[in-house]
């Protein structure tokens, strides 16, 4: 078996990985790493071998600035392995699997039926959108016309932007939005209000076309 030394913080996060009592720095790793985990007889080490000894000698100078570049290096190297084990590509395809499916979830066919005309499906897409994106719902603001607005957090703003804007306010949200477009505007707008909020923005004209 081989001894290494290490130092204090590598040290910490070896030993906040431990999952049982008695575990080994080795079978972390190992563990970690997704090696096999052997029980081994650990004796006391006849010396103590370091890599730094093992190599051509450099200058007093460098010795320390090339330790810690090698150190942060050699972490970071880890950190990503175990990152890569923990979190692998199909992981990252079910997440945004499961964004999409966020999105989707904002329409049904059935309730959509029942709103009276593009106002209607607008303002129910709107609410529905709301519901589902939380504190995030706060970007459509940042959507706006060229010298007007289209979303405010009150109907005086709307007003004040466009006297013939028809502000409505979102369900129950405090946000309010102007609704004297046509539908096709109307499909411009949520259109960009998906994109805002990270809908793809083919999947994103797809669902404005229920409007």
């Amino acid at each position: 078996m081989k001894y290494i030394e290490i130092d204090e913080e590598l040290y910490r996060f070896i030993a906040s990985k431990t999952e049982r009592i008695g575990e080994s720095a080795s079978d972390i790793l190992r563990r970690l790493l997704h090696l096999s985990v052997e029980t081994v007889e650990v004796d006391l080490p006849d010396s103590i071998s370091e890599p730094s000894l093992e190599t051509e000698p450099v200058s007093v100078t460098e010795s320390e600035g090339q330790r810690s570049q090698l150190f942060n290096q050699a972490k970071a190297a880890v950190e990503k392995v175990i990152a890569a084990q923990v979190e692998p590509e199909t992981n990252r395809e079910q997440d945004a699997i499961a964004t999409t499916i966020e999105f989707k979830s904002i329409v049904n066919e059935h309730l959509l039926a029942q709103q009276k005309g593009a106002v209607g499906r607008f303002m129910w897409l709107l609410d529905n959108l709301h519901a589902s994106t939380g504190s995030d719902f706060n970007k459509v603001l940042d959507i706006q016309g060229k010298g007007r607005l289209y979303f405010a957090r009150s109907k005086q703003a709307l007003l004040e932007s466009s006297q013939s804007s028809n502000p409505k306010e979102i369900g129950t949200s405090g946000f309010w939005v102007t609704t004297n477009n046509n539908t096709a505007k109307k499909q411009t707008i949520f259109t960009e209000v998906l994109e805002h909020l990270g809908c793809d923005s083919e999947y994103a004209r797809t669902i404005a076309e229920y409007i």
